[in-house]
């Protein structure tokens, strides 16, 4: 089975349009049934691909974006998520609970205001839809942290039970927080439509107590965007976001959670 990081380089330091090329050129490679959703509108143009495995009801959409900022390798911004999707479609099948269907949805222009997955839900609707993760920055760090959570849910409680199901300690290996401001994700365009989403990332848990005072205290985080942010986000949206700077355990970890919360909504059934 390709590992996660290896699938990453299928995208990273490449233009958009190879990038969005390259994932469509692997699922073909491999066999994988997909369908496409071009769209163009004056923000702007590009192309979804949507991979369903299982054929339950119940629906977990998984969303990493293949678009980066222009001047940026786009490593951890996201050529890291799309190859920690890519790898776990192998095997995915084995996994899905009856009752559940696992979408897995490689968006476009995620950087032009989560404009493929506005795109995709205005022409798909949300039916169906259980819930949503985008996946944001996995690629550095050895803790979970699940944003825009900030009201529990019964999708939360199942991803809490999923993460302490691997080991993780509540407030070390994993973290849930909030709505996070200044940052988003694709999975807002699928909670304005009232499905539960919310976004996860990794992060060094060394750096968890900085991170907070970063992005929640704006005036002390602009002043750090001045001198040196703090990792994940000190290569964020920048040329140093290269694929050297990747860490596999980051990759890994979130295959794994990712994993457990399919196996815990078929529980929850």
């Amino acid at each position: 089975m390709t590992a996660p990081l290896d699938l990453a380089r299928l995208l990273a330091d490449r233009p958009n349009p190879e990038r969005e090329a390259a994932v469509a050129r692997h699922l073909e490679a491999c066999r994988i049934l997909f369908t496409r959703h071009r769209f163009e509108t004056a923000e702007g143009r590009g192309e979804t691909f949507a991979v369903d495995v299982g054929a339950g009801d119940r629906v977990l959409v998984l969303c990493a974006h293949h678009d980066a900022v222009p001047g940026s390798p786009g490593a951890n911004d996201n050529a890291a998520a799309v190859g920690i999707l890519l790898h776990l479609l192998p095997h995915l099948a084995a996994r899905v609970p009856p009752g559940l269907r696992v979408r897995l949805l490689f968006t476009a222009c995620e950087e032009r205001d989560f404009l493929g997955a506005r795109e995709y839900v205005r022409a798909r609707g949300v039916a169906g839809i259980a819930g949503v993760l985008s996946l944001e920055l996995c690629g550095i760090g050895d803790s979970l942290v699940l944003w825009d959570a900030g009201e529990e849910s019964a999708l939360t409680r199942v991803i809490r039970g999923a993460f302490d199901s691997l080991g993780l300690v509540n407030d070390e290996g994993y973290h849930v927080v909030g709505r996070i401001p200044r940052f988003g994700s694709d999975h807002r365009a699928f909670a304005a439509a009232g499905v539960p989403a919310y976004g996860l990332t990794v992060i060094p848990r060394a750096n968890a107590d900085t991170l907070r005072r970063f992005i929640w205290r704006p005036r002390w985080g602009a002043l750090r965007f001045l001198l040196r942010r703090p990792a994940p986000f000190d290569t964020y949206h920048t040329s140093g976001d290269a694929l050297a700077t990747l860490e596999p355990r980051a990759l890994t970890l979130t295959a794994r959670a990712l994993e457990a919360v399919i196996e815990a909504l078929g529980r929850d059934e």
